[in-house]
This record gives C-alpha cells, sequence and structure tokens, in this order.
C-alpha cells in the first residue's frame, strides 16, 4: 500500500449519488471499463452490474446497499462508493457522505432534479461534500441539458457551472464541446466509447460554444476577484487559470462543476474521470477530523497523514456469509493486520484479523492500509456503524453519524420451531448491518415486530431473512396496543380472606385511584405508617398494584396516567399474609377502574415532513384526513418543515400516500410522542 503526502495529492474518495434510475450504477460500470478496473460493461437492466451485486439488487434492478470499489486514472487511485437512489436505503448514501471527500451527483437529461436527488443532494451539504454534477441520459427523448442546469440552480439552491455543452441531443447526441479548452470530443461506438477524439470546434457551433464560454468565464469571474482583474487586463482567460479558479471553487461549495453525457451509450465518463481527479478534494484538501478526546474531555484534530495517530470511522457493517466486514474510513495513522487498535466509543481493544481492498463484493487481501483509505476488514466482533478506532495510546471520539429512526413496522412470526430457534440471531445480524432497522417482541402480543424505513425496505429484510438466512417467516400487521385510565378520583376498599393450607389468610385494604396529566405514568403512595402494618406488606401491595396496572384495567389494557394511594390496610393478629394484602390490592384496582369512569388512549406520534411548496396544501390536508394536529410549519428555502401529532393507527400506509401526494418528493419522520384520548372520546 502506498503513502505519503505526494500518494495523498493524488487520492479521491467520492460517492456516486442520485435519484432512482438517473443512471448512477451505469456511470460507475463505465467509470470502473475505462480505467480498467473491469474488463465488462455490467448492465444493471440484465442484472449484470458489478456493483449490485446482491440477488436482490439484481433482481430489481436497483442499489440497495453502497457498494465500495477502486481504480486508476492517469495516475490518481480513485476510491467510489455506488450509494442507492431508493430513499428507503437513504441511510446508505448517508453514512458513504459522511467518510467521503467528494461526490458526483448524476441527474437524467430528461427527469431532471428529481426527488430522492434534493434528499441525497441536501445530505451533501450537511456534511460539506464538494460535488460535480453529471447530466446523463442526454441520448433520451425529452433530453434538456441546459433546463436540468436551471433546475440545479432552483431547486437545489447551487450555483451550476456548465463546464460542457452538448453537441446534439436524444437520437442525435455525439459529444461535447468543452468550454474551457474550446474542443469538440467525440466518441467511437466502435470501441464502446473507449476510443474519444479531441478536434477544434467547428465553424458553425463557434459562436454558440463562445457565448456559452464567456457565461462561464463571468460566473467564475463574479466569485473570483484575481480572476476578474486577469480578464479586464487580457479579455479573455487561459485553461491554466480557469482550472485552479474551478477547483477552489468547487472545494469552497461555491460552484458546481456540470458535466454531460450517455452513459448507456459509453459517451461523457472520460471527461467527467478528468473532472473528478481535477476538481474534487484530495484528503489533504478537507479539513482536518476532529473529536473528543475521552480522556480529557477536550476537542483534538488529527491531520491526513500516516505520521499522525491512528484515527478510523467504521461506517458499514455487513455479514457476508456469517462472517461481519467492517468498513472503514482511515482519517489518521496506519492499520495494520495483528495489531490491536482501541475502539473509543465501547473502550474495548479488537485485534484486526485481516483488511481487504473492496471491489464491490470482491476483495483483495492487503496487509496495512493508511490515511486516506477506504477498507473492509474482519476481525473487530464488538464494533459497531458509528464508531471510532484509534491508538489506544491516543484516544479520539470521532462525531458520530446520524441514523434515521424506522417509520414502518410489520409483525413476523417463524413457520416451524427449527425458524424459531434462528429468527433472533438472524434479526441480530441484519439489526447490525443496519441502523434504520430495528426489532422486537411485543410482550402484549407475542409477535415479532419489525421496524425500518418503508415497505420496500422491510420487504428485502424479509427476503434476505429468507435466502441469507434460512429463516421462513409469515408477514402480518403489527396491532395498535391501546392503553386505558380513568377520568375521576374514586375510591375502593376490598377484603380477601381464604383458608389455604390450613392456615386462614386475611387482608383487607383501602385505595384511592386518581386521574394524572397525560405522560405522567403510574405512581404509588402510602398513607400507612408501618407501625400499623409492617413495611414488607406495603411493599407488596405497592407490587401488586404496579402489576394490576401493568396487566390491564377494565378494557384489558395496561393503565397509565394513575396515582394509586394506600389509605388503609389491615390485617388480623396471627394471620398476616402477603399473599392476602396483593390480591386484595389487585382487585381493588380492577374494580377501581371499572368505577373511575374508563377511557381508551392511543398512541400519538410526532410527525415531521419536509415538503416542498408547490404540496403543502395537500400534505396539511391528508394530515388532518388523519385526525392530525398540525404544530408548526416552518419555511426553509424553496421547502416546508410540518411538525404534527397523528395517531398511530392513521400512521399505516403514510409513507405511500406521501410519495403519491408529493410525487415521491416529501420524506418524513415518525416517532412516540405520548398517549391520548382515542378518537377524540
Amino acid at each position: 500500500m502506498k503513502s505519503g503526502k505526494k500518494y495523498l495529492e493524488k487520492v479521491r474518495n467520492i460517492g456516486i449519488i442520485a435519484h432512482i434510475d438517473a443512471g448512477k450504477t451505469t456511470v460507475t460500470e463505465r467509470i470502473l471499463y475505462y480505467t480498467g478496473r473491469s474488463y465488462k460493461m455490467g448492465e444493471v437492466h440484465d442484472g449484470t452490474a458489478v456493483m449490485d451485486w446482491m440477488e436482490q439488487e439484481q433482481e430489481r434492478g436497483i442499489t440497495i446497499t453502497s457498494a465500495v470499489t477502486t481504480c486508476m486514472w492517469k495516475g490518481h487511485e480513485i476510491h467510489i462508493i455506488d450509494t442507492p437512489g431508493h430513499v428507503d436505503f437513504t441511510i446508505e448514501v448517508e453514512r458513504a457522505l459522511r467518510v467521503l471527500d467528494g461526490a458526483i451527483g448524476v441527474f437524467c437529461a430528461v427527469g431532471g432534479v428529481e426527488p430522492q436527488s434534493e434528499t441525497v443532494w441536501h445530505q451533501a451539504d450537511k456534511y460539506r461534500v464538494p460535488k460535480i454534477a453529471f447530466v446523463n441520459k442526454m441520448d433520451r427523448v425529452g433530453a434538456d441539458f441546459f433546463g436540468v442546469v436551471e433546475q440545479i440552480r432552483t431547486k437545489l439552491g447551487a450555483n451550476p457551472l456548465p463546464l460542457q455543452i452538448p453537441v446534439g441531443s436524444e437520437s442525435d447526441f455525439r459529444g461535447v464541446i468543452d468550454l474551457v479548452t474550446m474542443k469538440l470530443v467525440t466518441w467511437d461506438d466502435e470501441s464502446l466509447g473507449a476510443h474519444y477524439e479531441v478536434n477544434d470546434v467547428p465553424a458553425e457551433m463557434e459562436e454558440d460554444a463562445l457565448q456559452h464560454r464567456e457565461q462561464l468565464i463571468e460566473s467564475l469571474c463574479e466569485l473570483d476577484d484575481n480572476l476578474m482583474e486577469k480578464y479586464l487586463e487580457n479579455g479573455d482567460l487561459e485553461t491554466s487559470d480557469m482550472y485552479p479558479a474551478i477547483r477552489a471553487l468547487t472545494l469552497d461549495l461555491k460552484g458546481v462543476p456540470v458535466l454531460c453525457g450517455a452513459a448507456l451509450r459509453n459517451k461523457g465518463i472520460q471527461p467527467l474521470l478528468d473532472a473528478i481527479t481535477r476538481y474534487l478534494p484530495s484528503p489533504l484538501d478537507v479539513e482536518a477530523i476532529s473529536g473528543l478526546n475521552p480522556k480529557t474531555g477536550k476537542m483534538e484534530t488529527r491531520e491526513a497523514s500516516e505520521r499522525e495517530p491512528l484515527a478510523a470511522l467504521a461506517f458499514k457493517i455487513f455479514m457476508d456469509k456469517g462472517r461481519k466486514l467492517t468498513y472503514l474510513r482511515i482519517y489518521s495513522g496506519v492499520l495494520e493486520t495483528g495489531k490491536v487498535v482501541y475502539n473509543a466509543n465501547k473502550q474495548i481493544n479488537e485485534k484486526l484479523a485481516r483488511i481487504f481492498q473492496m471491489h464491490a463484493n470482491k476483495r483483495e487481501r492487503i496487509t496495512k492500509a493508511v490515511a486516506g483509505n477506504i477498507v473492509a476488514t474482519l476481525g473487530l466482533k464488538k464494533t459497531t456503524t458509528g464508531d471510532t478506532l484509534c491508538d489506544p495510546e491516543k484516544p479520539i471520539i470521532l462525531e458520530p453519524m446520524e441514523f434515521y429512526k424506522p417509520v414502518i413496522s410489520v409483525a413476523i412470526e417463524p413457520k416451524t420451531r427449527n425458524d424459531q430457534e434462528k429468527i433472533d440471531e438472524s434479526l441480530r445480524k441484519l439489526a447490525e448491518e443496519d441502523p434504520t432497522f430495528s426489532y422486537r417482541e411485543d410482550e402484549e402480543t407475542g409477535q415479532t415486530i419489525i421496524s425500518g424505513m418503508g415497505e420496500l425496505h422491510l420487504e428485502i429484510i424479509v427476503n434476505r431473512l429468507i435466502r441469507d438466512f434460512n429463516v421462513n417467516v409469515n408477514v402480518g400487521k403489527p396491532q395498535v396496543v391501546y392503553r386505558e385510565t380513568i377520568q375521576k378520583p374514586v375510591e375502593v376498599e376490598q377484603v380477601f380472606e381464604k383458608e389455604i393450607g390450613g392456615s386462614v389468610n386475611y387482608g383487607r385494604v383501602r385505595i384511592r385511584l386518581e386521574p394524572l396529566p397525560r405522560g405522567e405514568g403510574v405512581g404509588f403512595e402510602s398513607l400507612v405508617e408501618p407501625e400499623e402494618i409492617p413495611q414488607e406488606f406495603i411493599d407488596a401491595i405497592e407490587k401488586a398494584v404496579m402489576d394490576a396496572f401493568h396487566t390491564g384495567g377494565s378494557m384489558g389494557y395496561p393503565v397509565v396516567d394513575v396515582l394509586a394511594t394506600l389509605l388503609e390496610a389491615e390485617s388480623r393478629e396471627g394471620q398476616p399474609s402477603e399473599l392476602a394484602f396483593q390480591v386484595a390490592a389487585s382487585m381493588a384496582v380492577q374494580k377501581a377502574c371499572e368505577l373511575g369512569e374508563p377511557v381508551l388512549l392511543e398512541p400519538i406520534m410526532s410527525v415531521e415532513v419536509i415538503v416542498p411548496d408547490e404540496f403543502l396544501g395537500d400534505i396539511i390536508g391528508d394530515l388532518n384526513s388523519r385526525q392530525g394536529k398540525v404544530e408548526e410549519i416552518t419555511a426553509k428555502k424553496s421547502i416546508q418543515v410540518v411538525r404534527a401529532s397523528v395517531p398511530l393507527s392513521k400512521m399505516f400506509g403514510y409513507s405511500t400516500s406521501l410519495r403519491s401526494a408529493s410525487q415521491g418528493r416529501a420524506t418524513f419522520t415518525m416517532q412516540f410522542s405520548h398517549y391520548d384520548t382515542a378518537n377524540g372520546k
């Protein structure tokens, strides 16, 4: 493994991000072919794409899991992560962007800036990732390069810098004019685009090209005063002036270079590779990573150098044939096989068994990796997504990753006893892999409830349970678990007297139940002094009351927001009994719940919807139809953030409805808020 400053200058860690069907994976396949990393072009539509190697991806023609690969271009080492475009797998994009230095946003020349494009673009903005835009599918009917450039400006709030203009469009698309060098680039179909020619711009196209070049120069000069001076002095700019200016604006997030092509027709990829190496950052160009020293409590930084102490972030876990692969981005220092590393989050030492450079699902064993590398490892048993691995002597905790909360659940149950034995271990492995997936056993229904980001997400989880883990399950729907409470104070006296095992058990209690404000839970107080009856009997009564609340009141649902007060407790001499007090207390709670005007409570969810302006009315109308209460609407540029409270029972299927109502452009998060009266009763 190479190392040193000169090596790092030539490293690019990039991600390919886009809306589903924009052509991300096809672009990646062409990059691998033209860089010599693969010798045959894989196609998404026939299930042969190198990066879409999972069976589920090949069958559906979509990317589900982010795949990592490495290729070389003109002396540069490019590490690429191809990310999913489907909203259900946004976590894959999120964790990729967390560890990448640059990104390529792929846009369909017909569809333009589509919903998930907006989501992933804003995710990249959150992590301050410099970007290049590639307008793909220029050969499609309805392709509109300049329309997409305008959408990048208006919908994404970015500053596009078109470095090329297309020559021809739709079926006549045959090449591009490079506005920086003023050269025409065309591709040879017979060589599958591997050979391309660079010629002077034909006379009939020159005027149009010069006009667009002038616009590019104006955009650059507006953002760079030094460039403006040179331009005013000479009346034009040299290529050698424009390249560093475009790079500086890209790295400062002030501009986005825009290129175009047709990946499926093998056009436009080599200039894109040139742009990756020319404009996107090396590990040396990005800000030094910072983190918390757990010993001192102070923030520290780590430069991208092998001379610095080790700092690496685990950004992805994948179970490969039962073995746990941990993907790491190394920010500083050196990682070596057989060496002990310190997991600062878990405060444990881990030993690296093997290190791999990945090419999708294929591995190349290496003995060490250095700052700037993205690798996979075996042997890290306790490390999970978001953990920092570092030098045991120089601990650091890097900023953790944010994970979306699951928003949809289904109930599953194993088909056979053999499946029952395997299901917990299989679900544990899947949850370790995917932080947006969770599972639990509902004690009240006995069902296993699995939760995720959407219906497709859970469909894939169930599919993997069956195929990868050989666990067969029936899939149903989860039940909403209600609660109950009372609406008025009530006092009840109960006596338990019974001969058991030859001795009489006697206990009398008088208990008051009174309603508490929503969200207060349940409580117990005793006005009986220990001198009247021993403390252990008071403790037994409290336990019986709490158990009675948990097992259910008059309607059979757990009781919440009620305070129980023990007013009196009496036993007879020679007949004291914990059992008698417990039974009497339980009976008292049951009777009090019946007399206290019981009411059913349902879980209310706190829902946040992020929606473009034009769909706001429809989204609010839909929330109102679900008995939701809109609490706040906040404007952020061209989007609105709607916060509302909605009954959980009305939120099933919301993910699908939201996509339909907003053309897929709105996203939402949902979490439990509180219990409230069901159906407004």
